[in-house]
């Protein structure tokens, strides 16, 4: 097996394991949502999610981007590996340390912000959570940079677990926003006490490793990456603040439900995109542009593959996914989630890689980022109490688009791409057809049959909860099945009309064709005929 070969076989088998961690933990948080909308009241739903929006938001952004320079470092110099975690640590917790104390000594931040007596009394331990959650969530980065997937898929699937149990237990028990910010400290003490293990087991006596130079030199690394996420960070979540500045907690909750993202869509996009970054650093340093290009191709077509049906077949049955979700108390979501969905094909795009092994690309990023998000900041600010649900989040989308379209294109420039190479694009063509074609199909279905299908879905629903005494439900499951049956017609249409058009490689067939041998135990042998270029 040529070096190549061998490349592209470590990173699906690394991508393949992040991903397995990543889909287990969707699987376990996947009644969570559901538990919440029908524990908790609209108001209060809406406070959960403002004070998780900005302890989330505090974690992609205080570290400025420190934690990620491990992606770099940890793949160059060996005798730097034990200064450059302890640095990480270091900032980690003085960052998440300030927080803590801002919040403490000055709750009334957060009730400024969003208008609300309720954040400024959960400030303090808001505080708590964000501190622990900076400090605990090197411990995922550290290992992935050190290219343990296995060991990384393990930290996940254990913590998602943990967070399962904890956050039910919460719901269930005692049904209030406390309770929920209470289970997740605890889970960051864990993970807390997990990373310090193993960053003494990596690097031992890593605490004795200080190198100021090495620690500016980390700094200057990460600095522009960590104000290009901050600027994203405010791209993309700037509305929330001023919707929850402007309208009430349940107006939020609404608008936050119809920004709902799909855990899997995200989890496809961090699977591939983690483990090229460090490949992506490493083909930058050794100048194999060319390598750089066709990697990212083939990691955008193997996105393209799911995100173009996904966004498909939600826009066709975007009201039934919410209101079986989130109940039809959530229904004003729904053209709010339609809006939203507009911007997942192009989330296909695997530009992230490229720009941090470009530094000249992170500052052309960070300059574009900056005009987007004064941009932004105008519009909100003028706008405020005069825009609606509906324009906040399409402004909103419209500036992700651009961004994604700007990314692509400067990363094309560090790439050197060609005219002639659009070529490389044809089987992203034909899976968009594919997808298209097929949505055309499901609605024309989905209007002729509609409600026909789903009050037999009910019925069946009814039937199946009468055999166990439960009454209530009908609605969630008579929903789920009748989405099950839409996804059903359209992945069997989807599929079978992308390989007709050839939008399926051959050695993907294959991989799919020898994991079916494997687990109906057959043992014919399968002979892989695709191209190195498809395996990502």
């Amino acid at each position: 097996m040529n070096e190549s070969v061998r490349i592209k076989s470590s990173l699906t088998n690394q991508s393949a394991w992040i991903l397995f961690a990543k889909v287990v933990g969707f699987g376990l948080n996947t009644l969570f949502p559901l538990l919440i909308v029908r524990y908790l009241t609209q108001e209060n739903v809406g406070v959960y999610r403002q004070a998780f929006l900005i302890a989330s938001n505090a974690v992609l952004v205080l570290p400025l981007g420190f934690s990620m320079s491990s992606y770099y470092f940890l793949n160059r110099e060996s005798e730097k590996h034990s200064s450059a975690v302890f640095h990480i640590l270091i900032f980690n917790f003085v960052m998440g340390g300030l927080a803590f104390l801002a919040l403490f000594f000055f709750p009334q931040i957060l009730g400024s912000a969003f208008q609300s007596k309720e954040m400024t009394r959960l400030a303090p331990i808001i505080g708590v959570l964000i501190w622990l959650w900076i400090f605990s969530s090197f411990l995922e980065t550290v290992a992935l940079a050190m290219q343990e997937a296995r060991l990384t898929a393990f930290f996940i699937v254990t913590a998602q677990l943990i967070k399962t149990a904890l956050m039910t237990g919460a719901i269930l028990f005692y049904a209030n926003v406390d309770s929920l910010i209470h289970a997740t400290i605890v889970l960051f003490i864990l993970q807390t006490i997990v990373l310090l293990v193993y960053l003494h087991g990596r690097f031992p006596y890593f605490w004795k490793s200080f190198d100021f130079p090495f620690f500016r030199q980390q700094m200057a690394y990460a600095l522009p990456f960590g104000l290009s996420v901050l600027l994203y960070v405010g791209q993309t979540d700037i509305h929330n603040y001023f919707v929850s500045h402007g309208f009430s907690a349940a107006e939020f909750a609404i608008y936050s439900q119809g920004c709902f993202q799909l855990p899997l869509i995200a989890m496809l996009y961090e699977s591939v995109g983690s483990v090229m970054i460090p490949r992506m650093s490493q083909l930058q340093h050794e100048n194999k542009k060319r390598e750089m290009l066709v990697m990212t191709v083939s990691a955008t077509q193997k996105l393209a593959f799911f995100y173009f049906p996904i966004f498909c077949y939600l826009m066709v049955v975007g009201f039934e996914f919410i209101t079986t979700l989130f109940t039809k108390e959530y229904a004003d979501s729904v053209p709010i989630f339609r809006v939203n969905l507009l911007a997942l094909p192009l989330f296909s795009l695997v530009v992230d890689p490229i720009t941090r092994a470009f530094p000249v690309a992170g500052k052309w990023l960070l300059k574009l980022r900056i005009g987007i998000i004064v941009t932004l900041l105008a519009i909100f600010w003028l706008g405020i109490g005069r825009f609606d649900l509906i324009t906040m989040i399409s402004i909103v989308v419209g500036a992700i688009l651009f961004e994604k379209i700007a990314a692509a294109w400067i990363s094309g420039r560090m790439l050197e791409v060609r005219p002639t190479d659009v070529g490389l694009l044809r089987p992203i063509g034909k899976i968009a057809i594919a997808a298209f074609v097929s949505g055309l199909i499901l609605l024309a279905f989905y209007l002729i049959g509609r409600d026909m299908l789903m009050q037999a879905c009910l019925n069946a629903s009814r039937w199946l909860l009468s055999f166990v005494e439960i009454k209530k439900g009908a609605d969630l499951i008579g929903g789920a099945i009748f989405l099950g049956l839409c996804l059903a017609t359209y992945g069997a249409v989807y599929l079978l009309f992308a390989n007709w058009m050839g939008a399926i490689e051959q050695g993907d067939k294959d991989k799919v064709l020898g994991v079916w041998r494997r687990m109906t135990r057959r043992d014919a042998p399968v002979n892989a005929v695709g191209s190195v270029s498809g395996d990502v």
